[in-house]
């Protein structure tokens, strides 16, 4: 039987110091599906991106990776679902600490207890898929951001998650880097959830976007038909370049 690849029901969340970020969210992504989550700051992208791998536990409805809920009380099927949901975080630099790039890549493998031969298989693959092979056996801060940041991306990867969640990846890149990177996701076979104020980015890489404001996910829709309304997007403080055009 075929799960989605991330269902939630219902999920409400508030900070101890009682501010609400989450009211009731709903929402379904299917397997391979590109999805952008876009929403002014303090929209609640954040809560709800920490949810997807159990580091805010579900105070009220229920978050479900492949069909699976997540229950945090669970260390074991916390660690599993941890393994299927990356996370690319906007500074490279705070997934990136070890001497050198393969062994940062290798970081994650190792700790679920892999094989040496498995963990430098994946070092290899990942490192394949994001254009960074070359660059195995070099320090990471010798690198420019755009590399780090692929370096980043195959961290993640290198664990086969089956969701790929990327937040601002677009961020402080030049044109080629972002262009790059842009060629990389395309590439993945991977359910990717993209959180960015990068428009143009969510329009050239997801399909399906999703606007989050005030904790609620008030559309969900084709990215093309979202950003075309220039009326949603001013309601919601979201801007295009000026003179950009489909």
């Amino acid at each position: 039987m075929s799960y989605p690849s991330l269902e939630i029901s219902e999920l409400a969340f508030a900070y101890p110091d009682g501010h609400q970020a989450l009211y009731g969210v709903d929402l379904r992504i299917n397997q391979g599906e590109r999805v952008a989550l876009l929403g002014p700051n303090g929209a609640g992208k954040t809560t709800l991106v920490m949810h997807l791998n159990g580091i805010h536990p579900a105070q009220h409805g229920s978050v479900k990776i492949d069909g699976e809920v997540i229950d945090t009380s669970d260390k074991e099927l916390l660690r599993k679902i941890r393994g299927k949901v990356g996370v690319v975080f906007q500074d490279p630099d705070d997934q990136l600490f070890m001497p050198t790039v393969g062994e940062d890549v290798a970081f994650g493998p190792k700790n679920l207890g892999l094989s040496d031969d498995v963990v430098q298989e994946r070092v290899i693959q990942s490192l394949s898929k994001v254009g960074m092979l070359d660059y195995k056996d070099r320090p990471p801060h010798h690198l420019s951001f755009g590399q780090r940041r692929r370096v980043a991306v195959a961290t993640v990867l290198a664990m086969n998650p089956t969701i790929l969640v990327l937040d601002e990846p677009s961020s402080n890149l030049d044109p080629a880097s972002r262009r790059e990177l842009a060629e990389i996701l395309t590439s993945l076979e991977i359910t990717l959830i993209m959180v960015t104020h990068d428009l143009p980015y969510a329009f050239e890489l997801c399909e399906r976007s999703l606007i989050l404001a005030d904790g609620r996910i008030v559309e969900d829709g084709v990215t093309k038909e979202i950003l075309s309304d220039r009326e949603l997007l001013h309601r919601y403080r979201l801007e295009l370049p000026k003179g950009f055009a489909f």
